[in-house]
């Protein structure tokens, strides 16, 4: 995997964390009710290790589902699809430019391609304002009201860092 893509991935986790190039309206068998979705801005840092590179990136995303089943979708600048990921509980794609990548589930594409496990349960549970604690990570959720979210992994290596504006 290119360094390029695997940036471009880290935002993923966030999580949430997530999509084929096409916009679904919605899930199959979800109605519109059941749908959280979010937009704004993101941007996750992992701290290198021994065997991985620190890791940057930042974007616009839209997030739409819930931890077993979503769509996430990478902007670019210019507004064009970057990367986009969708998952059901059975399997997880991740496209970027004409590159597909299979996977099992939305925690073992995060993981692979961040090369740490990230919790996408909570990520949803965060974006939602639920103060929920998770041990390893401190979450900032102070200034939740205008829109902000940061939550770091201190515990186990590599630290991490997810940094989220949604938009109003």
């Amino acid at each position: 995997m290119n360094k390029r893509f695997a940036s471009l991935l880290l935002c993923l986790l966030t999580l949430f964390f997530l999509v084929g190039c096409a916009a679904l309206t919605r899930l199959p068998g979800e109605s519109i009710t059941q749908i959280a979705s979010w937009s704004g801005r993101l941007s996750v840092r992992v701290e290198a290790t021994e065997s991985l590179a620190s890791q940057a990136f930042s974007s616009t995303f839209e997030l739409q589902g819930k931890p077993e089943q979503g769509q996430l979708h990478f902007y670019t600048p210019l507004g064009s699809t970057a990367a986009a990921i969708v998952w059901t509980p059975v399997q997880a794609l991740l496209q970027s430019g004409t590159q597909t990548q299979t996977f099992n589930n939305i925690a073992e594409l995060i993981e692979r391609v961040l090369g740490t496990p990230v919790p996408v349960s909570a990520l949803f549970a965060w974006l939602a304002g639920d103060q929920i604690s998770l041990d390893g990570w401190q979450v900032d959720q102070s200034q939740f009201d205008h829109g902000k979210i940061t939550a770091r992994r201190i515990s186990p290596a590599p630290q991490a860092e997810i940094r989220v504006v949604l938009e109003p």
